[in-house]
């Protein structure tokens, strides 16, 4: 059964994978949270889009049907193999085969006061 929560694209204009920080006990990292409530398993397709070159894109990831999984920005193997630039301004288009329900976050360890957040959106 599919409940109609959710969209099927997402975009998440702010992205910035920040550098690890060798000295926090804390990973800095990136991360896209998707929430799949459909009985099918979602086939996403994300594409990255920089300031100063084409796209990357279309890299499958699979959230299975009623499951909720965190994809991490940092691990190459979550990202269908794609190495994200460290301190490079980038935004994401995601595309999923069912609804879903996404959200972004980052947690920064650059500073003492570390920062965990999570990034404006749009959705259609």
């Amino acid at each position: 059964m599919n409940r109609g929560e959710g969209k099927k694209i997402w975009l998440f204009p702010d992205g910035e994978l920040p550098v690890p920080d060798k000295d926090s006990k804390l990973e800095a990292h990136e991360a896209l949270m998707v929430l799949n409530t459909s009985d099918r398993d979602a086939v996403i397709k994300l594409k990255f889009y920089f300031e100063d070159r084409e796209p990357e894109g279309d890299l499958e990831v699979t959230v299975p049907a009623r499951r909720v999984r965190c994809i991490r920005m940092d691990h190459p193997n979550e990202i269908g193999g794609f190495i994200l630039p460290h301190n490079k301004q980038y935004a994401l288009r995601v595309e999923s085969n069912v609804k879903i329900t996404a959200t972004f976050g980052r947690l920064d360890t650059t500073s003492e006061k570390m920062a965990f957040y999570s990034a404006a959106w749009y959705s259609y």
